[in-house]
C-alpha cells in the first residue's frame, strides 16, 4: 500500500510510520527493525486527513468547556515563541540588518496573511495574462511548497497548463530564481507567488489577499489562530484584495475594509470572486460548467480552502454525493484513488468525479472506474477597484517601457 512516512526517535532508532487509509491510523513500518518494533497493531496518532479541520474547529469555536479552553490556552503558548520570531524577523527587515535585493526589473509579490488558501494561484494566473496581453514577458517564482518527486508542484503543474508561455521557477532562494529570470530568460516582470512573508527582494507592488469569509485568522498567530503574521502587518500592503466576495454579505465586506484601514488606510481595496470557468478533464476536453447542473457528483479536493470549492459546486446545481478533502498540496497514491473509486460506487449513480485543476494535475486520468474526472476551473474577477487595479499595472509597464529607451 502507498505509504506517507512519520518519523519518530526511540532509543538510539528512528521509527518509520506509515498511515494506513484503511483505518485511518498510523502503523510501525521498518523492515529492518526487529518484529517487536514493527508490529502493525495501531496507536493513536493523528490522521493528517482529520488534523487541520479538528485545528480549524477547535480554534473557532468560541465554546466555554473546560477541554477547549484547555487546548486553546495550550495553543496560544505555543504561538508566542512564533510571535516573536516573526516580530524579530521583520524587524531585522524594517532596520536594514537584514539586506532587501532588487532584482533588476519590476516586482509584484501576492501573498496572504492567513494560512489555507485564498485565491493567490487564480490571482497570479489573472496578473500573468494581464501582462501577457500587452506582450511583457513576465516569470512567477514560487517556494515550490508540496513538490512531488519530479521536484513540481500542484500550482506550477496548474499555471503550466492555463499559462504555457510563462516561465514557473520553483526554489526556496527566491533571489535566485529572479536572478535566473532576468539574467538568463530575459524576463521583464516578476511575479512572486506567496510572497508576502518573502521579504528577500524588493518588490514594486504588494498584493495581500484576504478570504472575505475568514479574512483575520480569528485574530490569533499559529497555531492558536490561522494568522502568519500580526494585523500590523499590512501596513506593507499597496493594494488589499478581499477574495470570494461574492460569499458574504455587504455589511461583512464594510467591516472587513474598516478594519484593514486602520492598519494600513493608503492601501488600495479591491473585491474579487472566483468565478466558474469551465469544466476540464485530464486530456483537454473541455465542457461548459452548466453541464453540472442536476448532475450527480463526488467532490475531491486537497486545497487550503475545500469548503470554498464545495459552495461554488453547489452554486452551480450539482447534487454532492460525498465530499472527499485531503490536506493541502496533497500528493495522491493508489490507495487515495481506490477511497475515491469506493466513495464514488457507493453513492450509486455518480455522473462525475469533481476536483479543482490542482487535484486534476496529479490524479492525471480522465476516469476513475469508467466514472469520469473533471476539474472546476476558476478564474479571478474583479468586481470592485479594477480600473485602481489596472492604474498600479499600468505604472509597471511605464517603468518597462522607461527601462528600454
Amino acid at each position: 500500500m502507498p505509504v506517507q512516512l512519520h518519523s519518530g526517535k526511540h532509543a538510539d532508532f528512528t521509527i518509520i510510520h506509515r498511515f494506513d487509509v484503511a483505518s485511518s491510523c498510523w502503523i510501525p513500518y521498518d523492515p529492518d527493525l526487529p518484529i517487536s518494533i514493527c508490529s502493525p497493531r495501531p496507536f493513536p496518532l493523528p490522521s493528517p486527513r482529520n488534523l487541520i479541520p479538528r485545528l480549524r474547529a477547535t480554534i473557532a469555536n468560541n465554546s466555554n468547556s473546560l477541554s477547549d479552553i484547555s487546548i486553546r490556552a495550550a495553543l496560544w503558548c505555543a504561538s508566542q515563541p512564533y510571535a516573536a520570531a516573526i516580530w524579530l524577523r521583520n524587524l531585522s527587515f524594517d532596520r536594514g540588518i537584514q539586506k532587501i535585493q532588487r532584482a533588476g526589473v519590476p516586482v509584484i509579490s501576492v501573498g496572504n496573511l492567513t494560512a489555507g488558501g485564498t485565491g493567490k494561484t487564480p490571482t497570479v494566473a489573472w496578473l500573468a495574462q494581464w501582462f501577457r496581453d500587452r506582450a511583457i514577458r513576465v516569470a512567477i517564482l514560487s517556494r515550490g511548497y508540496g513538490a512531488g518527486p519530479d521536484g513540481v508542484n500542484d500550482e506550477a503543474k496548474e499555471l503550466e497548463l492555463r499559462l504555457s508561455d510563462v516561465p514557473h521557477l520553483q526554489s526556496p532562494d527566491r533571489v535566485a530564481s529572479a536572478k535566473i529570470a532576468v539574467e538568463e530568460l530575459d524576463m521583464q516582470v516578476l511575479l512572486l507567488d506567496d510572497g508576502f512573508q518573502h521579504r528577500r527582494i524588493h518588490r514594486d507592488l504588494e498584493i495581500v489577499l484576504l478570504d472575505a469569509r475568514e479574512p483575520f485568522g480569528y485574530g490569533h498567530l499559529l497555531p492558536r489562530g490561522l494568522l502568519r503574521e500580526p494585523l500590523r502587518s499590512l501596513k506593507r500592503a499597496d493594494i488589499v484584495i478581499a477574495t470570494r466576495s461574492d460569499q458574504v454579505d455587504a455589511q461583512r465586506l464594510a467591516s472587513i475594509r474598516t478594519k484593514v484601514q486602520r492598519y494600513n488606510p493608503k492601501a488600495a481595496w479591491l473585491e474579487s470572486r472566483h468565478r466558474p470557468l469551465r469544466l476540464r478533464n485530464s486530456q483537454g476536453a473541455i465542457l461548459d460548467v452548466d453541464w453540472l447542473r442536476d448532475k450527480r457528483v463526488v467532490v475531491v479536493s486537497g486545497i487550503g480552502s475545500p469548503e470554498a470549492f464545495h459552495q461554488t459546486t453547489e452554486s452551480l446545481g450539482a447534487n454532492l454525493l460525498g465530499k472527499i478533502t485531503f490536506p493541502d498540496h496533497h500528493l495522491y497514491h493508489e490507495g487515495d484513488i481506490r477511497e475515491i473509486a469506493s466513495r464514488a460506487n457507493d453513492a450509486g449513480h455518480c455522473d462525475a468525479i469533481l476536483c479543482t485543476g490542482k487535484d486534476l494535475a496529479k490524479i492525471a486520468v480522465p476516469a476513475i472506474e469508467s466514472v469520469p474526472v473533471w476539474s472546476l476551473d476558476v478564474d479571478l474577477e474583479i468586481t470592485s477597484g479594477l480600473e485602481i487595479f489596472e492604474d498600479h499595472l499600468k505604472e509597471i509597464v511605464r517603468q518597462i517601457t522607461y527601462s528600454l529607451r
